[in-house]
């Protein structure tokens, strides 16, 4: 899911959203609280029609700890209704947003990558299957990745199948070389959004990727024809001096945020150090830039972040599928449990209670 601003209560009323109360009249059911609030009554996700002047739009309608959190996936554009009691039972089941590696393999070698290297690869039919659980469990959006997706020869297709048999944001992460303009054609309309790799600029990203820069800035110019994309950039030693140039670059191409990913260590080894993570704190207070900055949660500590959700954490916002099948809380988590043939969600359930018994 693309990162946003989230309106809040009153604000929505002002924005162009007006009306919005009137679609929500149909959901409220008389059932009320012991303080006499109506509570609202609607499956864990379900999609409502925007009136005029924005006739059209679609929002999911997703419950949960913060509210009624509703989503248009063209736009990017989130409302939070954080004045609406919710009875908890309808919270949705599902993560937020989940994130599937379709495979391992990839054609670079960089030396941060903390993805598993040993061969693995989902079977379509499963992903489908996984698809289809999260869209009507009250998931927003997910993000396709590896290894690289674009290597994965089924990625257009479960774009298509994401798009058009479910109410699913859908996005990749990607390093951008193997995204021709036969490639970008084909998946224009059926992705929402794309996150292209861009670790330090020049000379940085040709030692860190092995790949010419100038190509990457040539992708640039075409993925910014035929789709929204954000750039994301790990940060370390290596690249930080980079930052500047290459939020401009992003500036320059269109893109519709950058995203800072402070190196997370691999089995104990690399990760950001103290001093380039207080050179970062004091980059972000000095950013100026037309691009809006977003940053990984699990680099965010000491960074200004904004969090719209704060009751909405671990399992309920997030999730990840490996290429082996196994769901993790996250891509760095060490623990998880195999998604068998009960299904996602079952597996989701036992890996929140492996959480609780760990907790005791």
């Amino acid at each position: 899911m693309r990162s946003t601003a989230i309106m809040t209560g009153r604000q929505a009323a002002r924005k162009s959203v007006a009306h919005l109360g009137e679609l929500l009249d149909g959901l409220v059911s008389e059932e009320r609280s012991e303080s006499g609030v109506p509570r609202m009554d609607l499956p864990h996700c379900t999609e409502l029609s925007l009136p005029r002047p924005a006739a059209g739009r679609r929002f999911r309608v997703r419950a949960g700890p913060d509210g009624v959190h509703l989503f248009d996936r063209t736009s990017g554009l989130n409302v939070l209704l954080d004045e609406l009691p919710f009875n908890p039972r309808l919270w949705a089941e599902a993560p937020r947003q989940v994130s599937i590696a379709l495979t391992n393999a990839c054609d670079l070698g960089c030396s941060h990558c903390f993805a598993p290297k040993h061969p693995a690869v989902l079977a379509p039919d499963r992903v489908v299957g996984w698809l289809a659980e999260l869209d009507v469990s009250g998931c927003l959006g997910v993000g396709f990745g590896g290894g690289e997706p674009t290597l994965y020869r089924q990625l257009l297709d479960l774009c298509r199948y994401a798009t058009h048999e479910t109410g699913l944001a859908v996005t990749f992460t990607t390093h951008a070389h193997h995204l021709d303009g036969a490639l970008l054609g084909s998946l224009a309309g059926n992705v929402n959004f794309v996150r292209v790799s861009m670790d330090g600029v020049g000379t940085t990203y040709e030692a860190l990727r092995g790949r010419p820069f100038e190509r990457l800035r040539q992708r640039l110019r075409e993925i910014r024809d035929f789709v929204p994309f954000g750039i994301n950039c790990v940060v370390n030693s290596a690249t930080l001096p980079d930052l500047d140039a290459a939020a401009m670059i992003a500036a320059d191409f269109g893109a519709r945020e950058f995203l800072l990913l402070p190196e997370q260590p691999v089995h104990g080894q690399g990760g950001i150090d103290a001093a380039t993570s207080g050179e970062l704190q004091r980059w972000v207070r000095r950013y100026r830039g037309p691009v809006p900055l977003t940053v990984s949660e699990a680099g965010a500590d000491g960074l200004p972040t904004c969090d719209p959700l704060p009751a909405e954490k671990g399992l309920r916002a997030y999730a990840h599928i490996d290429a082996s099948g196994v769901l993790r809380p996250s891509s760095f988590a060490a623990d998880g449990v195999a998604i068998g043939a009960d299904g996602l969600m079952h597996a989701l359930g036992r890996l929140r209670t492996l959480q609780i018994q760990e907790r005791q």
